[in-house]
């Protein structure tokens, strides 16, 4: 692999603002990824690569054409442009740490923002490596970009190289993942492939192969606001309704921060409004589908208790689905798992099959018929201003991929 063009194209994807914007009316929803998908419709074509286009939708598809003659399983590979709008990715500075010699990181933009080694005992593997932090003052942009300039080098290295031996390969780019709606737009028969790959998970050496399933409920509660001097027994104020709704839920059960491995949990994540009228986003997740309906259950009860304690409130309670757990539809096409297990043992790498408490577009695309698991790119500390990512991870995301595709080619 080429390190430095790897870091290069790296580098100036996460300077690009492409954070998604939930609710924004339009798809994608914000311009910086139109602009991204427009910088690599530029650089795949020139690598060479063939059918390569940015759609009406913003998604970027191209094609390696097979260099074998035998019948090959069409291979799929897929990230998405959008960052999360958890924390600001606008005026991303990253900083390049070459040559990492240990120890903490403190980040220069915040020095209150800090890389431990405590908190990230990965570390300890990666002396002597590059490390890509932010400067403390936004995320980075991994989650996704790592994963997109990783198959931009997997192509790279393929046309390069024409003695290494790859079936039909389809690139797709895909916009607004974070918000879930990655996977909207995307035509499974367009694309064409018996198995797809994201380049979308953490570390190294780890495969996906099941996701949380996923709801998303929006919370509307509504007050009566009145002005504050004349507010006794007229005003309902719809903040304090929706915080005690929030301070209903219960904490040391069902929440991100108290749960791990197979808990699922109820998360708000945004709270916006005034006295008049509160909305709050609310996401359901658990490994087991059918428990969202508990979840959801348990929230309009939440809901109820509240309203009763708040007279002249109202508080509406709207579920969506947003994606399943991949590892049914998985078992469904066992090559799509093994063979990339395959792809890693030919490397000499030890690798894992793992859960991840999240989800991708590969849980929607696999929900769909196109099995999709995940597969490690660097990232580390998502949705954050201590993200961080390893170009050492990042060149071994990308040595998988060009193994992989060989080894689709043999079967």
């Amino acid at each position: 692999m080429n390190r430095e063009r790897l870091l290069d194209r790296f580098i100036q994807y996460v300077k690009i603002h492409t954070t998604a914007i939930d609710g924004a009316g339009c798809y994608p929803s914000s311009s910086g990824q139109w602009e991204l998908g427009k910088l690599l419709v530029a650089e795949l074509r020139e690598i060479g690569a063939a059918d390569v286009e940015q759609d009406e939708h913003g998604l970027v598809w191209a094609t390696l054409p097979a260099n074998v003659q035998r019948e090959v399983p069409v291979v799929a590979f897929n990230a998405h442009l959008d960052t999360s709008p958890e924390t600001s990715g606008e005026n991303v500075q990253p900083q390049v740490i070459r040559n990492y010699s240990g120890g903490d990181l403190v980040l220069p933009g915040d020095a209150k923002q800090v890389i431990r080694v405590a908190d990230n005992p990965e570390l300890e593997s990666l002396h002597g490596g590059t490390l890509i932090t932010t400067d403390g003052t936004t995320l980075l942009g991994a989650d996704d970009k790592a994963g997109t300039a990783v198959i931009l080098e997997m192509a790279s290295h393929l046309v390069e190289h024409p003695e290494l031996e790859h079936g039909t390969i389809r690139i797709l780019f895909t916009c607004d993942e974070e918000i879930g709606h990655g996977a909207d737009h995307v035509d499974l028969d367009k694309l064409g492939a018996t198995a797809a790959y994201t380049l979308d998970g953490q570390g190294a050496d780890e495969i996906d192969a099941e996701t949380f399933s996923a709801d998303l409920a929006t919370v509307t509660v509504r007050g009566v606001n009145i002005h504050p001097a004349i507010a006794k027994d007229h005003m309902v104020n719809a903040i304090r309704a929706a915080g005690a709704l929030v301070a209903a839920l219960p904490r040391d059960t069902l929440s991100p921060e108290t749960t791990d491995e197979r808990d699922g949990f109820l998360h708000p994540y945004t709270f916006q409004g005034g006295v008049a009228s509160v909305t709050l986003k609310i996401l359901l997740r658990d490994f087991d589908s059918s428990a969202l309906a508990k979840q959801a259950e348990l929230l309009h009860g939440v809901a109820s208790q509240v309203e009763s304690q708040f007279p002249g409130a109202s508080i509406s309670v709207d579920v969506t689905k947003q994606y399943r757990n991949m590892a049914e539809g998985l078992a469904r096409e066992p090559r799509a798992v093994a063979l990339a297990e395959d792809a890693h043992r030919r490397l000499g790498r030890t690798c894992r099959r793992t859960t991840v408490r999240g989800g991708t577009d590969g849980s929607q695309l696999t929900e769909r018929g196109l099995p999709t698991p995940n597969l490690s790119t660097g990232q580390h500390n998502l949705h954050s201003p201590l993200e961080w990512a390893s170009l050492d991870e990042m060149v071994q995301a990308a040595e998988v991929l060009v193994e992989l595709v060989q080894v689709w080619a043999e079967t």
